[in-house]
């Protein structure tokens, strides 16, 4: 079974790029795999890619407000996990 750690709060979604806007509280990179939860959303994802202030990068930190490519819209406020294969 994967185990899921909270690693973040979607702030903010861009409807016209599909991204999600996302407030870390744990380190994130390519290749992760997240799940994004809320009351209407439910979707995992591998993250291709990670934006911070407009700039792609490899990882992001704790405390860095992120822009991940999501395939369907998600809501402020929804919770980002990292599924792990522990």
């Amino acid at each position: 079974m994967a185990e899921e750690v909270e690693i973040g709060r979607v702030n903010d979604y861009f409807a016209h790029i599909n991204v999600a806007g996302i407030d870390l509280t744990a380190p994130l990179k390519v290749g992760d795999r997240i799940r994004i939860k809320g009351h209407t959303t439910d979707m995992e994802l591998v993250v291709e890619s990670l934006q911070v202030e407009h700039e792609s990068v490899a990882e992001a930190k704790a405390g860095d407000k992120i822009g991940v490519k999501v395939s369907d819209r998600v809501r402020g406020g929804d919770h980002v996990y990292r599924v792990g294969d522990e």
